[in-house]
């Protein structure tokens, strides 16, 4: 009897039995071939499909407990997929093995093709790793492998102290300050070449000199070390403002996206303390905390005109949060908007969606809390408040504040309301 390899079947049919009684393969075998025998005509026959090979062995197994038989039928088939589903449908009409009444059903129909094409994809995919370490780089590996090494070679070491630095530090008006050489290096490889060093846990006299004469960003890392430098910064220089890496990175080892997006969301070295729990921070040791009280100046990231290569703009001027001036001035909330934003926000559970709403509480539009930021940004002026289904952010506070609405109110928040002249409520306070 021909018989079909496991390796060229297409389809594999996998049943599960249940008998209610004690019964041998043997039995549960000569039942498929005896109750399908004439039922699907000559063409898919099973003996028939078994000796040409299109049908490979049927593996069975079976095992008994309490008197009850239960196991697994698997068919190979090389039969196109309208075949194979019948051949499988029809082995649930056995309904008696031997003395026993029996139910067999068919739990899916494997295509084995797919794994084979798994196979070939993850194969390929070595392959091609294995071609492209093997060869040459193209010439833009080349061209971006020279100009990092131009940049590295641009660090040099600044002041007394001899700490590393970026080419741009004296020409500057903006400074970003880091923890190590490896953070100016990173910076410089993404063209910041602002940058200088601290060198160690201990700040230099150059690092208090500069913060006086600079309007310094100190860019440290997302970790408690991170915080223990702040702490020390403060205690004996006047930083301006403070950004971190994200949780759990260092400044050495982000990507130029992340370092833009952190210099864009630096915040007031004011802010910062409080947030490091330095409530007192102007009374707060020997020496107290120095916090220059200067207006936001320019990107921290841009040397001045002078240099011959610049680094793009990464802070828009005047974007500090704590600079923001709203044309409202917090007051009380009527018992009629808060009853009108509790009952919208109960509407809006669920529904990711957004109010909009006018001084009168009109609902100018409802749009998803997806696309909030930038309908407010396009509208501008006229909007009183805001009702979502979200959680209120910083971006969405800062377009809040640039549009002078007085209210935001969400699920939760987290921002403190005590950083924006922007009203923050949630559903607790409702």
């Amino acid at each position: 009897m021909g018989k079909i390899s496991p390796v060229s079947a297409k389809y594999i049919i996998h049943t599960s039995i249940d008998i209610d009684g004690i019964v041998d393969r043997p039995d549960v075998i000569g039942a498929i071939f005896g109750q399908t025998e004439g039922l699907l005509g000559s063409e898919l026959e099973l003996r028939e499909l078994q000796r040409s090979g299109r049908i490979g062995r049927i593996e069975v197994n079976v095992d008994t407990v309490s008197g009850k038989t239960t196991g697994t039928i698997t068919v190979p088939s090389s039969l196109d997929k309208a075949e194979t589903s019948i051949v499988g449908a029809a082995l649930e009409i056995i309904q008696r093995i031997g003395p026993c009444n029996s139910r067999i059903k068919v739990s899916k129909i494997e295509d084995v093709r797919i794994s084979k094409r798994n196979f070939v994809i993850e194969r390929a995919k070595e392959l091609l790793k294995e071609l492209q370490d093997g060869v040459l780089p193209d010439s833009q590996e080349l061209a971006d492998e020279v100009a990092y090494s131009v940049r590295v070679m641009e660090i040099k070491t600044y002041g007394n102290d001899r700490l590393p630095a970026g080419p741009a530090v004296d020409e500057s008006d903006d400074i970003i300050l880091v923890e190590g050489r490896a953070d100016v290096v990173n910076l410089l490889k993404h063209s910041f070449k602002n940058t200088i060093a601290l060198n160690g846990t201990n700040v230099p006299q150059t690092i208090i000199d500069l913060s006086k004469k600079k309007v310094m960003t100190a860019f440290v890392d997302g970790d408690r070390g991170g915080n223990l430098i702040l702490k020390e910064l403060f205690e004996t220089c006047e930083i301006d403002y403070v950004t971190k890496a994200p949780d759990g990175k260092e400044v050495e080892e982000i990507t130029k996206k992340e370092i833009h997006k952190a210099l864009r969301n630096r915040v007031s070295a004011e802010q910062a303390a409080f947030e490091l729990g330095k409530d007192n921070y102007g009374h707060n040791g020997k020496k107290g905390v120095q916090i220059k009280r200067t207006s936001p100046a320019a990107a921290p990231v841009r040397p001045s005109q002078s240099t011959r290569q610049q680094p793009p703009t990464t802070v828009a001027k005047n974007t500090s949060p704590s600079t923001t001036v709203n044309k409202y001035e917090k007051k009380q909330l009527s018992m009629n908007e808060k009853k009108t934003f509790n009952t919208m926000l109960e509407e809006l559970i669920g529904t990711r969606g957004a109010f909009i709403l006018d001084e009168k509480l009109n609902i100018l539009g409802k749009v998803p809390t997806i696309e909030l930021v930038s309908t407010v940004r396009s509208l501008a002026t006229g909007v009183y408040s805001i009702v979502f289904d979200g959680i209120i952010e910083r971006d969405l506070v800062q377009v809040a504040e640039k549009t002078n609405i007085r209210y935001l109110i969400g699920m939760d928040t987290r921002i403190k309301s005590n950083s924006t002249n922007v009203g923050l409520l949630t559903s607790n306070d409702l």
